[in-house]
């Protein structure tokens, strides 16, 4: 929930306000999407989110959103950015 939460915020703040939110299940997972209009990460951007320095106040949503899910997608543009998480769950009823 901390990781959609992430998400969600950093397309509200970063994204211009205007997204979209997609939550599924596939196969022993729960999926959840996000997607923004903004104008992207910049280029010097790296591929997988750094850890921020303790001392910095933001910059931590992408870095908790991948450490606390067990897969992490992130694509980025200038017509905006689209993040997949995903986490196993049990599905089954006991």
């Amino acid at each position: 929930m901390v990781a959609v939460n992430e998400l969600l915020t950093n397309a509200v703040r970063h994204g211009g306000g205007l997204g979209r939110v997609a939550l599924w299940c596939a196969d022993d997972s729960v999926v959840c999407e996000v997607s923004d209009e903004g104008r992207g990460l910049p280029e010097a951007a790296p591929d997988r989110p750094v850890r921020p320095a303790t001392t910095q106040p933001g910059g931590w949503g992408l870095w908790l959103a991948e450490e606390l899910t067990d897969t992490f997608t992130l694509i980025t543009g200038n017509g905006g950015t689209t993040v997949r998480i995903s986490s196993r769950v049990s599905l089954r009823e006991p």
